[in-house]
């Protein structure tokens, strides 16, 4: 469905399709993830979705439930720092829709380009420590130990912004021995034993499926994230996609990585 800017702009859709590309809730679907055909029948087509590293295990679940549910439409999610995603929007790269992690992150996508948005989950900070935990990390204030190996995501993207928040509002100076491109690379120093911990979002540990080990962030200094779903294109699929995100059906899946509610 991924098409030049200036095509999209002139796109003409059916009064319904059009209807349901724009408006400002929730658009309806039957809770399955089964998106109502047009008038012309049966979706079909590719969706191009750009998300965070951190929706890697979730969107890759939705896109392969939305295709089950319209086997018109091929999903075809891409996975990176959520900055480098709208960096790439903003130069061109063809996408339908963009999944960001914190409503921040979304601030410099050229408003232009957006057709909607809408929140559609959240997300805290967690402490990620191998199984056995051999740096005997109990909190955020072990993280300022000399010595210890943590890792955090680059400053310049939303994880290590909520990162050094969190740190600064518990007045912890950690012991950083790198910083990674994105989420999914900072966990990974964890799981190959490269870190004592790392600081990651709280839907990275419940994906890691027990290669690491969770310690919660008190809440009073925690960083709750908002993420947003764009549309960048008013094509049906385009629509029916967010919409299935976005529904009952959607937000189970979603929750079920480990995102909370919107």
């Amino acid at each position: 469905m991924s098409r030049p800017r200036a095509l999209v702009a002139s796109a003409v859709l059916p009064l319904a399709a059009l209807l349901a590309a724009c408006g400002t809730g929730t658009p309806a679907t039957d809770g399955t993830g089964a998106a109502g055909a047009g008038p012309t029948g049966a979706l079909s087509g590719t969706v191009t979705v750009l998300a965070a590293a951190s929706l890697t295990d979730s969107f890759t679940t939705l896109a392969a439930d939305f295709h089950a549910a319209n086997p018109g439409v091929t999903v075809e999610p891409s996975y990176g720092a959520s900055s480098t995603l709208v960096q790439q929007v903003n130069n061109g790269a063809p996408a339908d829709v963009i999944a960001l992690a914190g409503q921040s992150a979304a601030a410099p996508l050229d408003p232009t380009l957006v057709v909607r948005t809408d929140v559609f989950a959240t997300n805290v900070l967690e402490i990620a420590v191998p199984p056995d935990n051999p740096g005997t990390v109990t909190g955020l204030a072990d993280l300022g130990r000399t010595g210890l190996k943590v890792v955090l995501c680059a400053a310049s993207v939303p994880c290590g912004k909520a990162a050094d928040t969190t740190l600064a509002k518990a007045g912890v100076t950690a012991s950083v021995v790198s910083r990674e491109l994105d989420v999914k690379a900072t966990l990974a120093k964890v799981r190959l034993g490269e870190a004592d911990a790392a600081v990651v979002y709280r839907s990275d540990v419940v994906a890691a499926k027990g290669s690491v080990r969770g310690i919660p962030v008190p809440d009073a200094v925690n960083t709750t994230l908002r993420y947003p779903i764009i549309a960048l294109d008013r094509e049906a699929a385009t629509s029916a996609f967010v919409a299935y995100v976005l529904s009952r059906a959607g937000e189970a899946t979603v929750q079920s990585f480990g995102l909370g509610a919107p």
